[in-house]
């Protein structure tokens, strides 16, 4: 009786120790590091939500990468170099951000720049005591240089974009609706489509589009209930107006349309031809009050 309680012990012993030195080894396994996303959300409280690279860095819209092109070549590259990345894939993203928004441009050096929604990404290295710097992470110091140059953020409604006016009647315009070549600042959408007012517009009241929707085609309004725009903007000059049930975007008062004949086309702005130049201007930051 007593042999066999002594080799009870002795195995409930064995199961102890054998527990105790699991449970130890777990308690000193070095937990793995979960690996940095590529791309990431990081947010400032000010501008919100913005893109960032795997170090915390900020990246950049330029406002001139109009139409599915990099502009910011040769010297603009020492301030602004390119965020190059190859092989992006989801899992590479952070919590947020959705992988179809983003694809790659061949540069002139014929690496792959990032692109999302179809604006090229930049780092900002502005020049200090003469060397162009890194601009240290969690840092936004880029945006609105120039007016022209914009963090990187997933939500705006509205973008700015500096181009030249091409009219469907294939002349190109200046600011000012007269032929001739120069670059206009003007707003898009957040994937760079055009945005128009129509001139017979009153402040906050559509007058182009049919209760039964059946021109909106030819102008399609500009449905979106959100208000996100680039910091050099005034965002109280923006507001949402109900057409036949649906929210429309206006600035200073004027209604925001597309042009159907630009086809969804990033940098098109066919319409400021349309039915001849000035009836649909596209908006800028310093357009008059509707009234």
């Amino acid at each position: 009786m007593k042999l066999k309680q002594i080799k009870l012990a002795l195995v409930a012993f064995a199961a102890t120790t054998f527990l105790l030195s699991c449970s130890s080894d777990k308690d000193n396994e070095t937990p793995t590091p979960e690996a940095k996303k590529e791309i990431s959300l990081s947010t400032s409280t000010t501008l919100g939500s913005y893109l960032s690279d795997k170090d915390g860095r900020s990246l950049y819209f330029f406002s001139t990468d109009a139409k599915n092109q990099v502009t910011c070549t040769g010297g603009c590259e020492l301030v602004w170099p390119p965020f190059y990345l190859d092989n992006l894939t989801a899992d590479k993203l952070g919590t947020g951000l959705t992988f179809s928004d983003f694809a790659t441009i061949t540069t002139t050096s014929g690496k792959k720049q990032v692109t999302y929604k179809g604006w090229p990404l930049y780092y900002y290295a502005p020049s200090v005591n003469g060397t162009n710097t890194a601009e240290a992470a969690g840092k936004t110091t880029g945006d609105g240089v120039g007016g022209v140059w914009f963090v990187a953020k997933p939500d705006y409604s509205i973008m700015i974009v500096k181009s030249q006016l091409l009219g469907h009647d294939g002349k190109n315009y200046k600011s000012d609706y007269t032929v001739g070549d120069g670059l206009t600042t003007y707003f898009t959408d957040a994937k760079g489509l055009t945005l128009y007012a129509f001139k017979n517009d009153n402040f906050n009241k559509n007058n182009f589009t049919k209760a039964d929707f059946s021109n909106n085609a030819v102008w399609p309004i500009y449905e979106t209930d959100k208000i996100v725009v680039p910091s050099t903007l005034d965002k109280s000059k923006f507001s949402v107006i109900t057409v036949f049930g649906k929210s429309q975007l206006t600035y200073n008062g004027w209604p925001l349309y597309y042009f159907g004949q630009d086809a969804s086309v990033r940098g098109a702005n066919k319409g400021i031809s349309f039915p001849s130049p000035g009836v649909w201007p596209v908006p800028v930051k310093d357009m008059p009050l509707a009234i």
